[in-house]
């Protein structure tokens, strides 16, 4: 195990950004993460553990070590008649387990194909598209503790999954290397195709009984035509969170404009997709330098090539700004900024 000094990483982050870590290096087993903990970790000021960079923007060179995190392996490790237990080690690439998963018509994470990053970022920010969240088929997780290099489990509870969130987002920030994750999937799976997007593509290609397949096919074809490929353009998915607001803001706004799109949650709020506030504000294709709001998804912010990460970040303040001032809803960004 080697540590590097000033590597740029503009090949490690979607956004393609220029941003160069002091020290750099990269672990392969969970012995190297445990023998860097115990033997170097005095020396850097600053750490940071990178997956493949999908969700962060660099807005600055790192002045600290960059741990990249190439631990991957996938075990079946229980199963009975109706439910498989899998653990994934967490530099695993997501897809490619939400693929292998349907290859053996394990269901529970179909509705979650194609989301960019590791899985061992996954419960980090509890990922979730079309109806599904990881915290659906979530076990457990697990840790090491970057002080001692200690190994813990955290159960579901224990993560305590919010909207886009967990502990490892909140409270325990840059407190622990997720190791290894572990989720319950169903041998007899019935598939999830309440979201609107996923019963147009099923009927737009004739399917009419669709197993899991289909629905992670149908999943795959929308987010193609939506979200553009960060090997195209540099950019890191949705840049904000869907906002939950109380039911009186979204009627007042709804008064005003009356196509407004909502959802009705559970705990009688109401969550108002970021890219439609975004759009009424007039960002959808607006570009300024190179940097922008794409031009088919105004949620997603993009490099169009040599954008620095400051100058994305502004952009993204810019906008925030705007809806606010607009619409009277703070945006909460989904993507890691590190200053």
């Amino acid at each position: 195990m080697s540590i590097l000094e000033y590597l740029s990483l503009k090949p490690y982050n979607t956004f393609g950004v220029n941003s160069t870590a002091h020290f750099f290096t990269r672990v392969r087993t969970t012995a190297d993460i445990i023998s860097l903990i115990e033997d170097h970790f005095q020396y850097y000021k600053k750490i940071l553990i990178l997956g493949e960079g999908s969700n962060i923007l660099l807005c600055n060179d790192f002045d600290g070590l960059v741990i990249k995190n190439e631990i991957i392996g996938i075990e079946l490790i229980k199963e009975d008649d109706e439910h498989v237990w899998i653990k994934s080690m967490s530099g695993t690439n997501w897809h490619e387990l939400v693929i292998y998963c349907v290859n053996h018509n394990w269901g529970g994470i179909e509705n979650l194909s194609l989301i960019p990053g590791t899985a061992g970022a996954a419960p980090m920010q509890n990922i979730g598209a079309y109806g599904a969240e990881i915290q659906d088929t979530f076990v457990s997780l697990e840790a090491i503790d970057l002080k001692t290099a200690e190994t813990l489990v955290f159960n579901k509870e224990a993560c305590n999954f919010g909207y886009r969130q967990s502990i490892f987002k909140s409270t325990e920030k840059n407190n622990y290397f997720i190791s290894s994750i572990t989720l319950k999937l169903s041998k007899h799976p019935v598939v999830n195709t309440a979201y609107g997007d996923i019963q147009k593509t099923l009927g737009k290609n004739g399917i009419k009984n669709p197993t899991i397949k289909n629905v992670s096919d149908a999943v795959i074809e929308i987010r193609e035509s939506k979200l553009p490929n960060p090997h195209d353009i540099g950019n890191a998915g949705s840049f904000f969170k869907n906002p939950e607001v109380e039911k009186a803001v979204a009627e007042k706004i709804k008064k005003e404009f009356p196509a407004m799109p909502s959802y009705d949650l559970p705990d009688g709020k109401v969550k108002i997709p970021a890219g439609w506030l975004i759009e009424q504000c007039g960002w959808k294709g607006k570009r300024l330098g190179d940097t922008g709001n794409h031009d088919r998804q105004a949620l997603v912010i993009v490099n169009y090539g040599n954008a620095t990460g400051e100058e994305i970040r502004q952009h993204a303040l810019a906008v925030q700004n705007s809806v606010q001032q607009q619409f009277n809803i703070l945006l909460v960004p989904e993507v890691n900024i590190i200053l």
